[in-house]
């Protein structure tokens, strides 16, 4: 019970309790089988989206994958048929059909259709699995609109068959065979999801990746869908060493060979891979049972400790490192290009998407693994150990130099008296998680916005000229840049080392350019600097970029916008269907700065109207490839690129 005082100052008890409802057992709901799933397909897969729509063929193969891990499977292929029906089938023991004791089912029947069933939970199965960090087959039943399963036991053949997860067909000998393995074909439910459309590139960096992570294990990607046929065969005998290799394709190696250290304590497994190149970024993948642990964990921990102290050691012993110097380990993993990854029983994962390896034991086996390995491999190189170093003590350097550019950058902003840069318009409301800073291209345009604002919660910060290229630069290089600073003074978050995001100042950070050349150019220069130096604010979904209208379309005393060529005309075939005669004037908008500050606003920034595109990051790795290729000092891998994707550009204004 609380107080609140009424009209004429006298003290009134309050109940805060809402009031009584009647609330039973019949309000409680059971939800039988796979219902749970399609009932709430977001808790299981995180998400119906297109990136939920991929994650069903990831749990597919996955099953093949433990197979791969448990020395069973050779080969495993994946084809998108027509209609975008998945197939995915490998030539590993084949899923069990025996009757499944606790069920009185046979074992391939439970697998699709009861949660929490499999080979992975100490049955003997499997001892080493990445499989059981997902949802597994019965989820993937469940949010297909079909779902067809073949056996193989090297004796016999069966088939199974499921309609948005209920047994349609149930388990049926198609007769004899020396064959073995399983076949999964399914088709997603398009009640569920967004979109049912796979994309190829998407499932090749991720079967690539797999590929890369067990050595020897082909394979093959195919698209059957008429029009987009297309086939990849992926199998690397070096591992991960070829992963490394592959993931600096693009840059510049600072020594010829990939490092390669491994070992194992009873039935745990660490290898580690690691080569340097000449950029400023680390590039640090870990995997635990193939899983990719992008939240770290104990492995990673072990890795960095003993990196840091291998190269501290080596230094301070041939005295590369002077005097009272020691290397952080940022400076230890400036320009590296690591993967780290181990093979256990009982995994444990941790974080709240479950990506963190909470094993203990794991950070002393590769913390031993890469301690010794690597001070014995700098003894026996002495001419990779000297550019190791080098670059080392150089980012050092370079990080000093950027305190002091920082501490510079401080001095100044407090003679100057103001804490905020002189161009940004803020915003009334103080309350981040309401705000929203408009990044925007040129003075003109940020005069529009400005004026169209509201201002109570949206804030206006002006950019002008070509900012510095990130990719090609040192955090040294960010302090004291009049392109960059301003945005890290208004965000709030610092940056590098310092980088706070619990700092920032406004939850949507959305970049306004023009729909042409150069605004594209400065939206890729901006998405640089903040993959690089602020990547929380991509993982957290607080960058977006704008969709101002690329036409405008007047028609008597009407006005209608449209954002791409097919929307315009689909906007003129229905006034021409309305008004056949009617005088139609299409113009198309040069830039932000030719608008007026009520069209920005109706078309742009009005939250009632305006389109927001969120930049999103599925796959880090994929992604520091294509900001490697398009903001890096290599030629022929960007020319490659705009030859590849060049008919996929729309809207292009030259």
């Amino acid at each position: 019970m609380t107080e609140k005082i009424d009209v004429n100052g006298n003290s009134v008890p309050v109940n805060n309790r809402p009031p009584n409802t009647e609330y039973g057992a019949d309000d409680i709901q059971v939800l039988e089988g796979l219902e749970a799933v399609r009932k709430r397909p977001g808790m299981y897969i995180g998400t119906t989206s297109e990136r939920g729509l991929h994650h069903l063929v990831y749990e597919i193969v996955d099953n093949s994958i433990d197979e791969a891990l448990a020395g069973y499977c050779e080969n495993i292929s994946v084809e998108i048929k027509e209609g975008n029906v998945i197939r995915v089938s490998d030539d590993g023991r084949g899923i069990p059909t025996g009757i499944q004791p606790q069920t009185g089912k046979p074992a391939v029947e439970v697998v699709f259709t009861l949660l929490h069933a499999g080979g992975k939970f100490g049955g003997g199965g499997y001892k080493v699995a990445g499989g059981l960090h997902g949802v597994g087959a019965a989820v993937v039943n469940a949010l297909s609109e079909w779902l067809t399963v073949e056996v193989c036991n090297g004796e016999e053949r069966f088939i199974m068959q499921f309609d948005r997860g209920a047994v349609v067909k149930p388990l049926t000998s198609l007769g004899k065979t020396t064959e073995s393995g399983s076949t999964v074909t399914f088709k997603p439910d398009s009640q569920i999801f967004d979109t049912v459309v796979f994309d190829f590139d998407t499932l090749r960096t991720r079967l690539r990746e797999q590929a890369f992570l067990n050595a020897g294990l082909r394979i093959t990607l195919i698209d059957s869908r008429p029009g987009m046929e297309n086939k990849i065969e992926m199998r690397y005998e070096g591992g991960i060493k070829s992963f490394v290799e592959h993931l600096n394709k693009n840059k510049n190696p600072i020594h010829d060979e990939v490092i390669y250290l491994e070992g194992s304590k009873d039935e745990s497994i660490a290898e580690i891979a690691l080569q340097y190149n000449d950029g400023f970024s680390e590039n640090l993948l870990s995997f635990a049972n193939d899983i990719n642990t992008t939240e770290g964990g104990m492995h990673e921990t072990g890795f960095k400790s003993a990196l840091t102290r291998a190269l501290n050691d080596y230094g301070k012993k041939y005295n590369i490192i002077k005097g009272e110097e020691k290397l952080t380990g940022e400076d230890c993993r400036e320009g590296i290009c690591a993967i780290i990854s181990v093979k256990l029983i009982n995994a444990q994962f941790e974080g709240q998407t479950k990506t963190k390896l909470g094993n203990s034991e794991m950070r002393t086996l590769v913390e031993s693994v890469v301690g010794t390995g690597l001070a014995n491999y700098l003894e026996e190189h002495p001419a990779t150990a000297k550019v190791i170093l080098e670059k080392a003590v150089g980012a050092s350097r370079a990080r000093e130099a950027a305190r002091k550019a920082r501490d510079l950058t401080r001095r100044k902003t407090a003679l100057d008296g103001a804490s905020l840069p002189g161009k940004l318009a803020d915003c009334n409301e103080k309350n981040p998680e309401f705000t929203e800073l408009f990044l925007v291209e040129g003075d003109s345009a940020g005069g529009s916005a400005k004026q169209g604002r509201d201002s109570k919660y949206q804030a206006i910060l002006s950019l002008w000229g070509k900012m510095l290229n990130v990719e090609k630069a040192r955090l040294d290089k960010v302090y004291g840049n009049d392109k960059l600073m301003p945005i890290i003074t208004a965000l709030g978050t610092g940056v590098g080392d310092e980088f706070d995001i619990s700092n920032l100042r406004y939850h949507k950070v959305i970049i306004m350019a023009d729909a042409d050349v150069d605004g594209s150019h400065i939206r890729t220069l901006l998405l640089t600097f903040f993959f690089r130096f602020m990547r929380p604010l991509i993982d957290n979904g607080h960058i977006y970029i704008a969709q101002p209208p690329l036409f405008k379309i007047v028609y008597g005393q009407q006005t209608k916008y449209a954002y791409n060529d097919a929307e315009r005309d689909q906007i003129i075939a229905e006034i021409r269907a309305e008004r056949p005669n009617a005088r139609i004037e299409v113009s198309r908008n040069k830039g932000l700065g030719e608008m007026d500050y009520q069209e920005l606003w109706d078309t742009t920034m009005n939250p009632e109207t305006r389109t927001l595109l969120r930049v999103e990051m599925s796959d880090a790795t994929h992604a520091d490839e294509i900001f490697t290729i398009l903001m890096g000092e290599k030629v022929e891998p960007r020319r490659e690129f705009i030859e590849q994707n060049a008919r996929r550009v729309v809207n292009l204004d030259v």
